[in-house]
């Protein structure tokens, strides 16, 4: 029998606990039985009114001190407005039932010659809730091996219940499984079949999913190269001229391992990233997720150094980007389209009428669950659809930039400075895809219609007459030439067009009726994502230019695993969005062919384009605010990097700012969020010159000064 004293303890420490707060849904619940509006509680709590919508759509979770005061403000609301209906959490152990609340269907348009109607608006998207505050994991089981822990511990979420040592874990040869935390594991398996039975199991190992209507994620199990010769696979993979293509033969005795322990591989069969399963029992996935690091399942390019790392450390490394972003699925493209669909899953439980029982049903605001074929302009010149309708009408050309300006333009002035300064946006994909409203069904086919910027689609019209300082690149091609005759363009470059001034008069378009902001949950994970894992490496917020500039130079040193971090996370925007509109692969392939990636409801090649050409849209937005407040005009762009002669090496020589000291509103600024820049690059400006005449492009060079006259630019 516990003391007295005992008790009291235990309570005191639950007491000193971060405090919990009610669900989003009853905190929207009590503010509105109080009679209190958003913008009222934002005040009270001295913070904006997003942010509250925020809390109360579990987009994101208050931080001291505002925890504790919206915490004491709920408890005196729930205490004078308590619920009617009895709690809904459910018991440990237990399988909640969640009922859906019905959702307006997307808003369609009336046709595209009528501008002035509410055309494409976006719908308005359910609830997406945000990754748990981080809050002290349960005991985890006991620490079986003296292995040292990470150097440095990374948040991580509270812990499911179902799943208490976190998301993956990292196996060794010795059989020591390094999880999140510091968490040490004994595998006993000798085998791959036990080693996926142990892990479903035993390991507690497995993440809650992100979405009410999406799944919980698969365990991850990192084999090192030891690891993986003590389960009989081979510590290379070589032979196949694509990275792509390496997996183990159908004869090799760990598939038949596995085939005779009747689990499943998936198509893409044993390879760095392999699929082992079951079919699910009822509600129960079995599922299990391995990836090979010494078959190159971590890319340098995506995650620099990992794979050389201790395996606490590449658990780390791995637990904080599952924790922030999503449990790698593959590589980090494969990642960044997963996370697409587990934060808008295609179906959720509605009753079937006939019946009363509860069946999957679309989820508003989805891309559903069927591949969805393009329209001819908006395909490959290899998909079914344009090879067997034989079409020639040309095909939308919506890529980031690659242009370098005219050594013709270049003024004496300009030749005379001594530097040239590179900027990069941050994650430039990410901001544009920001409140990005796309099409969510099927294109309908429209002649000569009246351009309506609020609906997405894919628009032939002729722009070669819009006039533009030669200086600057063309807003409406990649290569930034001016426009010969008309061409596809998706909406957002035909409005820019209009935003200058110029009358455009489309003669046919693709356009969709049904439209939604798709990506804006993956926006805003990715981008607290990004933000907060800057935060951690010293670039904060709250930094003047001056300071952001000095923690940015030396950032990646304070901390190499959260630096690792952060490149994956940028990779996993860039790569998501490339995978939108993946190609065929293989050197058997034939035009007209499907391949895999057609299959997939998010291949979408239109969403792709949008964001494209969104981010190339305020590239060219911003350089042409800057030739009007500072007269510069840049030497080259390359993507989301351009370069400036300036007379001095720091971005602070040429940037415009007021005379308060505030940067210009419309040019770029420096910053650590989405959308700002940072400095990517000094040299002297007789060296980009030089480049310009040789016609190779600075931006490409500016970080690392050295060129390649031989890559094909």
């Amino acid at each position: 029998m516990a003391s007295e004293e005992e008790l009291f303890a235990s309570v005191d420490a639950l007491l000193e606990e971060e405090p919990q707060l009610p669900s989003p849904a009853e905190r929207a619940r009590l503010r509105e039985a109080a009679g209190i509006t958003q913008a009222r509680l934002a005040v009270a709590l001295k913070t904006s009114t997003q942010s509250i919508k925020n809390w109360e759509n579990g987009r994101s979770e208050p931080k001291e001190p505002r925890l504790s005061a919206y915490q004491r403000l709920l408890k005196g609301w729930a205490a004078k407005h308590p619920a009617h209906s009895a709690p809904t959490t459910p018991a440990p152990g237990a399988v909640p039932i969640t009922v859906p609340q019905p959702e307006p269907a997307p808003k369609a348009f009336t046709g595209p010659a009528a501008p002035e109607a509410e055309a494409g608006a976006p719908v308005k998207a359910p609830a997406v809730p945000a990754a748990p505050e981080p809050a002290a994991r349960p005991a985890a089981r006991p620490v079986t091996s003296s292995r040292r822990p990470a150097a440095k511990k990374a948040a991580m979420p509270a812990a499911d219940p179902r799943f208490p040592h976190g998301p993956l874990a990292v196996l060794d040869g010795d059989g020591s499984a390094y999880g999140v935390d510091g968490i040490v594991l004994d595998c006993p398996a000798t085998t791959i079949p036990d080693l996926v039975e142990w892990t479903l199991r035993e390991s507690g190992l497995g993440a809650a999913k992100l979405h009410r209507y999406g799944k919980d994620f698969d365990p991850l199990i990192v084999l090192t190269a030891a690891a993986a010769v003590k389960f009989g696979l081979p510590e290379r993979l070589e032979g196949h001229e694509q990275r792509r293509s390496l997996r183990l033969p159908e004869d090799h005795p760990v598939v038949k391992q596995v085939l005779k322990a009747r689990w499943q591989l998936t198509q893409r069969g044993f390879g760095p990233w392999a699929r082992i399963y079951r079919k699910a029992q009822g509600r129960e996935r079995q599922c299990v997720q391995l990836a090979i690091l010494s078959w190159d399942a971590l890319d340098e390019r995506s995650w620099p150094g990992v794979a050389e790392m201790t395996p606490a450390d590449i658990a780390r490394v791995l637990g904080v980007y599952a924790q922030r972003a999503i449990t790698p699925r593959g590589s980090t493209a494969v990642s960044g389209l997963e996370l697409m669909t587990a934060l808008r899953p295609p179906t959720r439980a509605v009753r079937d009428e006939a019946t009363g029982n509860w069946v999957p049903g679309p989820n508003p605001g989805s891309l559903g669950t069927d591949p969805m074929d393009p329209a001819p302009p908006e395909a490959t010149p290899e998909h079914p659809v344009v090879v067997q309708s034989g079409w020639t009408g040309g095909f939308l050309n919506e890529e980031a930039y690659q242009w370098v300006r005219p050594v013709d333009t270049l003024s004496d002035e300009e030749c005379l400075l001594p530097y040239a300064v590179g900027l990069d946006l941050n994650t430039a994909f990410l901001a544009a895809a920001s409140r990005l409203v796309v099409g969510l069904s099927a294109p309908d086919h429209f002649h000569t219609p009246t351009f309506n910027p609020k609906i997405p689609g894919s628009w032939l019209v002729d722009l070669s007459h819009v006039e533009l300082d030669p200086r600057l690149p063309s807003p409406f091609t990649p290569d930034g030439t001016r426009p010969t005759g008309p061409a596809w363009y998706q909406t957002h470059t035909v409005a820019y067009a209009q935003e200058l001034g110029y009358n455009v008069q489309p003669i046919e378009a693709y356009l969709r009726r049904e439209t939604g902001a798709y990506l804006d949950p993956w926006h805003d994970r990715l981008k607290t994502a990004y933000v907060d894992t800057l935060a951690d490496l010293g670039v904060t917020r709250d930094l003047d230019d001056r300071a952001f500039l000095a923690a940015m130079e030396q950032h990646k040193q304070v901390d190499p695993a959260l630096a690792a971090v952060l490149t994956a996370i940028k990779a996993t925007v860039k790569g998501g969005v490339g995978k939108l509109r993946e190609r065929p692969q293989g050197r058997h392939y034939r035009d007209g062919e499907r391949w895999p990636a057609l299959e997939r409801p998010t291949w979408r090649p239109d969403i792709r384009a949008a964001v494209i050409s969104k981010a190339r849209v305020n590239m060219h937005r911003k350089l042409l605010n800057m030739s009007r407040m500072t007269g510069l005009f840049p030497l080259a762009v390359l993507s989301d990097c351009v370069v400036y002669p300036s007379p001095g090496a720091s971005p602070l020589d040429f940037l415009p700012y007021a005379a308060s000291g505030k940067p210009q509103p419309g040019g770029f600024r420096l910053g650590p969020t989405p959308g700002l820049a940072k400095l990517e690059g000094v040299q002297e400006m007789s060296w980009a010159v030089d480049l310009m005449e040789q016609g190779l492009n600075p931006a490409r060079h500016i970080k690392g000064g050295d060129a390649v006259l031989d890559e094909g630019e």
